[in-house]
């Protein structure tokens, strides 16, 4: 006889056990579902799930007919009357009751005079007493509750009976609910391996369904942004997160790897990493009042002295066109007055603001710009410090930028990696750079599959050959110099921004140089010293500097790293060049100053990194809480 192994028939195989989460004794579903069998073979075991309702259905159960009244045999009749010794029980009718065919016989002769003479008590007998009407017993239904937790893609169906809970209570999307039951697989076969029939339901919270902004059908991306708190609800912003934590991770363990060290940098400075970036200015409480003296010196009883002026800019335009056309003499005498009157105002507030400038200025009330709090643009300038102390170091965290362009490839406040390696020049640091991208890339691949079939699915569906031709090939590499020449030679566009020596090459330039002519990574280095900051590394040639940008498909400039300038006559030099304020920087040069070491590092844009896996098209759907110029209202 042949003997079957566990190996041979998967029925033999032991059940696995089902952990629940070691801090709420919950089972979470990527635990129950993210599996080759889709959970067959958890069948049969109770668990606790929580997670809250993407969509619903309620089916009701038929009502069962009225069971038809008993009817009593007219022998049980009589003979529950004789029990209870009914007198006026005659002998015939018992004879009747005990022998049908005498029975039979006395219905066909009419029943004699007897029986005519008893026909009060033979009705008595026959009258049954009427039963009291019996309620209509309820109607059962059963709800159908398509559930998620945000730990996978895969939803659960848990299966609840009225008789249960009050299902009302619990069909509404976004209704949160914590229920037990055993895991069963479906009658029918259909889109769910498994379902969970519950049979206690821990908690329900309940949703205000006139207000709450999800529903069954897909939300645009665009709306959801109005609702921050609600859509990581939806399949897709949840997906999105679960790519960006995974990311992270990545970050970590790649650097960790290689042996760098994390350092936390400071969000608030003095310092402008870059020149000539657009900073946050942060103000206490007694800056505010400061400044708040100074505003009311351009105002006047409510008069703002800019309002006065324009509006007589705007009043002598005016007087002008009424010259040229000579065709009411009336008009232009009143326009002509209105104008002087409103000059005589004008002159009368800027003579109230010298005043009191001089005033405040006599006070020592002036706002010390010394004071002056910004944040932070770029940390690498506070990362070459450690850098020179511990050799290679990276941070990650938030960063900000003054911009009130609304761009889709632009927020306020965007996080970043920021690597410093001691010690090393323009090359490693782009050799680092790729490695670091083609990492980020791979663990997702390998480690979010799921999460990117439903990126395949729903915005990108060819995600997977993007990113796998991605990460195996090189980027294409090219001097700056290179690309300006590869782009005045393209004949079938016309560039909005002409070319020339010394500018920063735009949005427009990069997408048609990786979308259209190599549609792949571009890698561009050397660039004109006056398209980069001051501390980037200045060339032999006294034009450029040992900068690079790692530019991709979709999305532009992800990476853009240097080697940062050593020399500090040269860094001294740059500094004077771009008119900074010395005093700022005298900390970093005084790091130039003692024990300094060629370095080159690079920063990568990490939401624009998330944004390129993804394909999505707009930073703010990649940010948990986007931060843009006016619009921070939670």
């Amino acid at each position: 006889m042949a003997i079957i192994t566990r190996q041979q028939d998967p029925q033999l195989q032991p059940q696995p056990s089902l952990l629940p989460f070691k801090y709420s004794h919950r089972v979470l579903l990527k635990t129950l579902l993210d599996r080759p069998d889709g959970g067959r073979g958890f069948a049969g075991q109770r668990v606790v799930v929580g997670g809250w309702v993407k969509t619903s259905k309620e089916v009701k159960k038929p009502v069962p007919p009225p069971a038809p009244a008993a009817s009593v045999p007219h022998e049980e009749r009589f003979i529950d009357r004789e029990k209870k010794g009914d007198k006026d029980i005659s002998c015939v009718e018992m004879l009747q009751s005990r022998i049908p065919l005498i029975r039979s016989i006395w219905e066909v002769f009419g029943g004699g005079g007897y029986g005519r003479s008893h026909a009060p008590s033979r009705k008595r007998i026959e009258s049954a007493p009427p039963k009291p009407a019996t309620p209509p017993p309820p109607q059962l239904s059963t709800a159908y509750l398509l559930i998620t937790d945000g730990s996978c893609v895969a939803s659960l169906q848990v299966v609840v009976e009225s008789s249960v809970a009050q299902l009302s209570n619990l069909l509404p999307t976004g209704t949160c609910i914590l229920v037990e039951g055993q895991i069963e697989r479906p009658a029918t076969e259909g889109k769910h391996v498994i379902e969970l029939k519950a049979d206690k339901v821990l908690h329900i919270g309940t949703v205000d369904v006139d207000k709450y902004p999800l529903s069954k059908k897909r939300v645009p991306l665009e709306m959801l942004r109005d609702f921050p708190q609600f859509r990581p609800r939806t399949t897709t912003v949840a997906t999105v997160m679960r790519i960006r934590n995974a990311l992270s991770f990545a970050t970590h363990s790649f650097f960790n790897g290689q042996g760098f060290l994390d350092v936390h940098l400071p969000i608030i400075t003095t310092t402008d990493c870059e020149g000539f970036g657009k900073l946050f200015q942060v103000a206490g409480l007694e800056q505010k009042a400061d400044k708040q003296k100074l505003s009311t010196i351009h105002e006047t009883d409510g008069v703002s002295l800019d309002i006065v002026k324009a509006a007589a800019k705007e009043k002598s335009n005016i007087v002008e066109t009424l010259k040229r056309t000579e065709s009411n003499r009336e008009a232009l005498a009143a326009a002509v007055q209105d104008l002087r009157k409103t000059n005589e105002l004008v002159s009368q507030l800027e003579a109230i603001e010298k005043k009191n400038l001089k005033s405040l200025s006599s006070k020592d009330e002036v706002v010390d710009a010394s004071r002056d709090l910004f944040l932070t643009v770029s940390g690498r300038l506070h990362l070459e410090s450690y850098a020179c102390a511990l050799g290679n170091v990276y941070s990650f965290g938030p960063r900000f930028q003054a911009d009130k362009t609304d761009s889709a490839k632009h927020a306020s406040e965007m996080w970043m990696v920021e690597v410093e390696m001691a010690f090393s020049q323009l090359r490693d640091a782009m050799n680092c750079a790729s490695d670091y991208f083609n990492h980020l890339i791979m663990y997702v691949l390998e480690t979010c599959h799921e999460d990117m079939k439903f990126i395949a699915k729903r915005i990108d569906n060819a995600c997977f050959t993007r990113l796998q031709q991605t990460a195996s090939g090189f980027p294409e590499m090219l001097s700056y110099n290179e690309v300006i020449d590869i782009l005045r030679k393209v004949e079938d566009k016309k560039f909005e921004t002409n070319f020339k020596s010394g500018v920063a090459l735009t949005a427009e330039h990069l997408s048609y140089l990786v979308d259209t002519i190599y549609k792949k990574p571009v890698m561009i280095y050397d660039y004109p010293k006056e398209a980069k900051p001051f501390y980037c590394r200045l060339n032999d040639n006294g034009r450029t500097v040992a900068a690079f940008d790692l530019v991709v498909p979709k999305v532009g400039t992800i990476i853009s790293g240097s080697q940062n300038e050593e020399r500090i006559n040269i860094i001294n030099s740059r500094i004077n060049e771009l008119v900074l304020p010395r005093e700022k920087y005298e900390w970093y040069l005084d790091l130039h100053r003692n024990g300094t070491a060629k370095n080159s590092g690079f920063t990568l844009r990490f939401d624009l990194m998330v944004l390129f896996i993804t394909g999505l098209t707009n930073v703010r759907d990649v940010i948990p809480f986007p931060r843009s110029y006016g619009k921070a209202n939670n």
